[in-house]
């Protein structure tokens, strides 16, 4: 996503529901940790990251906060073009800043692979 100029992230981290015992945060502290040392490692600044711990099959955290995780205080994303917080998934994806298109520049694709196909 890096290489293709994604520059914001949102993590969702599902089936919170599923965790032992449910809703567990040190669970989801535990997935926020480690998914945070990989997207450093790819270029990603984890400060301007929002984790949000969601239950997709029973919408817990998508659209309005839950009363299932109240050991949960929300996001915060630290970028140089202005914080932003929120408790929910619908909120974070409502602070992504929609980036900037250089529409007066030939179009550029990263080249990630070469493929030889014999027969054509």
């Amino acid at each position: 996503a890096f290489t293709l100029g994604v520059k914001q992230l949102i993590v969702g981290v599902n089936k919170m529901d599923s965790t032992e015992p449910p809703f567990s945060e040190a669970r989801f502290e535990e997935i926020k940790k480690e998914v945070s040392s990989y997207i450093k490692k790819i270029g990603y600044n984890p400060a301007a990251v929002a984790f949000v711990p969601i239950s997709g099959w029973h919408g817990y955290n998508m659209l309005e906060v839950s009363s299932k995780m109240p050991w949960y205080k929300g996001w915060k994303v630290e970028r140089k073009e202005g914080n932003a917080d929120g408790k929910c998934l619908i909120e974070a994806l409502d602070a992504i800043l929609p980036p900037s298109r250089p529409t007066d520049k030939p179009l550029r694709l990263p080249l990630q692979d070469v493929y030889k196909i014999g027969g054509i």
